[in-house]
């Protein structure tokens, strides 16, 4: 009878063990499909972009007198050696903006092959190119279609420091900071990357063969040209880029850094890409942010949106 007893005892515990199993490998597996949902729910917008200049005040001068940029902000921190100054079309609080950063002593970067511009939109590109060219601006492309007989009236400048800016004529949008053009070695690959660890939506897709490249327009909202997005490229028969020094990372906000860490892992386990800082609260400013390089080697910061705002109240 004590041996049946114990049997019976060894049997309940096998079975009690294989539960449990059961139960946690269903918590790991379940989180994980409402995570990557709980993405295309959640609260993002494009906060800023960071890139590195050599002379803040010439940057900051051509921005705001040539694009037509406001100076939001700007801060010295001389035990670090650097400055920073945060320019853009809006306050930070509801548009996207640029974060600009220079390094003592350091005077020039190289932006690399793999970056290629920011785009601008604008109701009157004409005048737009006129100011530029009249303070000294250079112009790469003149204004005019994308094609003959196009609709898109487009053209190329370059600030101080090398980064291209493309603009686009259209009528008044919200976001006129309105694309980031990234250039990648699989154009799927990044597409779905974005989808499904950040929740963008893909806007628009095209290939031209004329041109040997192929481009997606990914990002939050249904209309590219009312909202800021990332514009991914793929150049035919081009294998490899440099990333340069120049451009950093580009900031989303989410309202849950944890679950966008939990999301992203779970992406880069099958597309590529990486985690490189966990979800953390700095200190200094009691923000939290989580970031990660996607399968191109381009960095994201995930930002708390809460967090977010309360930093930019106390500036004010």
């Amino acid at each position: 009878m004590l041996k049946m007893a114990k049997c019976k005892q060894f049997a309940y515990c096998i079975v009690l063990f294989l539960h449990l199993i059961g139960s946690s490998m269903a918590a790991r597996t379940t989180p994980d499909e409402d995570v990557l949902e709980w993405v295309k729910k959640d609260n993002r917008r494009f906060l800023h972009a960071d890139i590195r200049v050599g002379d803040l005040n010439s940057t900051i001068k051509f921005y705001t007198e040539s694009l037509g940029m406001k100076l939001l902000s700007q801060k010295d921190f001389p035990e670090q050696k650097y400055s920073k100054a945060i320019v853009g079309f809006g306050p930070q609080d509801t548009h996207f903006v640029l974060e600009l950063t220079y390094i003592y002593g350091v005077d020039k970067y190289d932006i690399g092959t793999g970056f290629g511009h920011f785009g601008i939109a604008t109701q009157d590109i004409y005048t737009v190119v006129e100011n530029i060219r009249a303070k000294g601006g250079v112009i790469t492309r003149e204004p005019g279609p994308i094609a003959e007989g196009g609709s898109t009236i487009f053209a190329f400048v370059q600030d101080p420091n090398g980064y291209s800016f493309e603009l686009l004529q259209r009528p008044p949008t919200p976001e006129p900071l309105c694309q980031i053009l990234l250039n990648v070695l699989d154009l799927d690959r990044a597409i779905e990357f974005y989808e499904m660890a950040l929740g963008m939506n893909l806007l628009q897709k095209y290939d031209n063969p004329q041109e040997q490249f192929s481009m997606a327009m990914v990002g939050y909202g249904s209309n590219l040209t009312q909202t800021t997005v990332l514009e991914l490229r793929y150049n035919y028969n081009v294998t490899e880029y440099t990333k340069g020094d120049g451009y950093a990372q580009v900031a989303i906000g989410t309202d849950d850094v944890y679950k966008s860490a939990a999301a992203v892992k779970l992406v880069t386990k099958e597309l590529g890409g990486q985690i490189i800082l966990p979800p953390v609260s700095f200190p200094t400013t009691n923000i939290k942010i989580t970031s990660f390089v996607d399968p191109d080697g381009w960095k994201t910061d995930l930002v708390d949106n809460e967090d977010y705002l309360k930093q930019l109240q106390k500036k004010e």
